[in-house]
């Protein structure tokens, strides 16, 4: 046995050798474990896995790229060009990119158990990681001043996308259209293709208002809506099966439709520029949302901390519609843009950052067969990222707000490490209950 090779590579039970018969297989050196292989075996056994994995790693990516330009502009040192407005480029990859991941792992694990349809095989799921993925990195290699592997890489990710809502159409399909939930997040996705279309368009020369719809329709269009449609359903299921006998369950119909009916009316004046209008959507939405979050009775939830979290998260949605409202009625009453853009990064940073931990967090705990808590580091994550979104919304108001941007970025990044770490850990393990997936 070769003593020069890593420890964590040598078998130490000879029986593993024994157990394929003695026989040396391609790719495999007797007493060394196949590492490589088994870790691409580990991510593929499951969409949650793959997709995961890219999001956690792009949680710390993303934001490694727009914390150094921001840090390098703030000093003055030079950093590449990106061959778009830097800030479009860091709307664009969190919503399509970072976040998009999660989202398609989620849904293409949920999907198939949702509409009562088998479960996804590798075949299907892992081109739309390939393209997704590989898109996102070149995409970002892009932005240090090399514009074609920029536009290569947005077309590989519009690739990926097209398959994951070709794959996810047939299930839904399939099922006839059934499920409200699902039906709604579907045509999120769809939106998201034309946002993110749009951009790659833009980013080959076409005008600057499609690279502002992409921003608006990513937030709007394909993120909240998906947001919503997971609260809706998960929030008051997770709430009854801990809370049990004397849980009112609280998920009306009626309540989605209308919730994501004033999310199109939002992104269409956005798209319109009518920001002096945005109340008219805005404020309704923040009466159901909180309405939605004392229905769901959070102080019969405040144990475990994993279902805690759910609703800390949330209460950052009313907050963030609020913040909307206030700032929409001010301008039309006065023209005065007081709260710059407070109120999108209370919804990005402080909604879907924070659901995106909890969430994330009991999605791959219950996956991977351990026991369904907070633990101290998503805990010590959770915590610290309401700071970063406490912050980055006082960035808009304060009188040095470049500092305060990199100040929350060098946060999100400190905030996540850790999360981000075990989390990639788990990815590449097998499950601790021995169950495939």
């Amino acid at each position: 046995m070769d003593s020069r090779l890593p420890a964590e590579l040598v078998v130490r039970d000879a029986a593993a050798v024994e157990q394929a018969g003695g026989i040396v297989r391609p790719g495999i050196t007797p007493g060394v474990f196949p590492a490589l292989p088994e870790f691409a075996r580990l991510l593929a056994a499951a969409p949650h896995r793959l997709m995961f994995f890219a999001g956690a790693t792009a949680v710390l990516l993303s934001m490694s790229w727009w914390a150094c330009y921001l840090i390098t502009a703030f000093t003055g040192h030079r950093f590449p060009a990106a061959p778009v407005p830097a800030g479009w480029a860091h709307a664009v990859l969190t919503q399509y990119g970072m976040l998009a991941f999660f989202i398609f792992g989620f849904l293409l694990t949920v999907f198939p158990r949702w509409l009562a349809q088998p479960a996804l095989a590798r075949r299907h799921y892992v081109p739309v990681f390939a393209g997704l993925f590989g898109g996102y990195l070149l995409a970002h290699a892009g932005l240090l001043d090399h514009k074609p592997l920029l536009q290569a890489g947005l077309l590989l990710m519009l690739a990926g996308w097209s398959i994951g809502v070709v794959t996810l159409g047939r299930v839904l399909a399939r099922s006839s259209w059934r499920d409200r939930h699902a039906s709604v997040c579907f045509g999120a996705l769809l939106l998201g293709a034309a946002g993110l279309a749009g951009f790659a368009a833009f980013a080959f020369g076409a005008p600057w208002y499609f690279a502002f719809a992409a921003i608006k329709i990513g937030t709007f269009g394909l993120l909240l809506p998906i947001y919503l449609c997971v609260c809706h359903r998960m929030i008051p299921f997770f709430s009854a099966s801990v809370v049990g006998a004397g849980y009112r369950t609280f998920k009306p119909a009626w309540s989605l439709l209308l919730l994501a009916t004033l999310s199109i009316v939002h992104l269409g004046l956005e798209l319109a520029h009518r920001f002096e209008l945005l109340w008219l959507a805005d404020v309704p939405m923040t009466i159901v949302l909180f309405g939605h979050w004392l229905a769901w009775q959070p102080w019969k939830c405040v144990q475990p901390g994993l279902l805690a979290v759910l609703y800390a998260a949330f209460l950052w949605l009313p907050v963030a519609f609020a913040l909307y409202a206030v700032q929409s009625l001010l301008l039309d009453y006065n023209g005065a843009f007081v709260l710059g853009r407070a109120p999108v990064h209370a919804l990005t940073v402080g909604f879907f950052g924070s659901m995106l931990v909890a969430m994330v967090t009991r999605v791959t705990h219950g996956h991977s067969g351990r026991p369904l808590q907070m633990g101290l580091v998503p805990w010590l994550t959770f915590a610290m990222l309401q700071v970063v979104a406490v912050t980055r919304v006082f960035a808009e108001v304060a009188s040095n707000t470049s500092f305060w941007l990199v100040l929350a970025a060098c946060g999100w990044l400190i905030a996540f490490a850790p999360w981000v770490a075990r989390s990639l850990w788990i990815y590449l393990a097998p499950r601790r209950d021995g169950l495939p997936g």
